[in-house]
């Protein structure tokens, strides 16, 4: 699942800065693919909680995989989403903002990365450095958004600055999820919450 979503969102990258139709529609089908895998990990963990009564860290960390799995799926979601966004915006030329907004995308893609090696070797450390980085695009978000809300004087056309304004809430939004799947795997680890 993990993968599929990694995948996902690298090719929502190459639709959004590199025009790739291909990519974009190559994301819905993934999206599919990944929500099953969601329905059936999903069901999976419940059947082990109801039948084998788990022991204090066996169910922490079966809750813990439950949202884990939420995490992953909404940032295929997300993927999906930025998808379709490229296509409506493909037709317009390339704003100065872009460059920015890759360096964005780049970086919660990093983020994915860093929580699923997390999840992969149990690496309990993980959550708190992925809440430092969780900062940095926060930051880029709060930035692009200044820049795209607050044009003056803004003549042309609305609708390429909209889809920029969603791009970077869903970039936001996915390296949110990110720092999530860090921290449950801290949890998991440790029995410890991040802040």
């Amino acid at each position: 699942m993990g993968a599929l979503v990694e995948h996902s969102v690298r090719l929502s990258h190459r639709a959004l800065f590199e025009c790739d139709l291909e990519a974009a529609n190559s994301i819905a089908p993934l999206d599919k693919k990944i929500d099953k895998f969601y329905r059936q990990i999903e069901a999976d963990c419940v059947m082990l909680l109801t039948l084998e009564s788990p022991v204090a860290h066996d169910s922490r960390q079966l809750g813990a995989l439950m949202q884990l799995i939420r995490d992953l799926e909404r940032i295929g979601d997300y993927a999906k989403d930025l998808g379709a966004i490229a296509m409506k915006l493909f037709p317009y030329p390339k704003h100065p903002c872009m460059s920015d907004i890759e360096r964005m995308s780049r970086e919660a893609q990093a983020m994915l990365a860093m929580g699923l090696a997390a999840v992969v070797e149990l690496d309990g450390s993980a959550g708190p450095e992925m809440k430092k980085r969780d900062t940095i695009v926060d930051n880029a978000y709060k930035s692009l958004y200044r820049r795209l809300a607050y044009q003056e004087n803004f003549q042309g056309i609305l609708e390429p600055i909209v889809l920029m304004t969603l791009i970077i809430r869903h970039l936001e939004r996915m390296a949110d999820h990110a720092t999530n799947i860090g921290q449950r795997v801290t949890y998991i680890v440790t029995g410890q919450r991040g802040s």
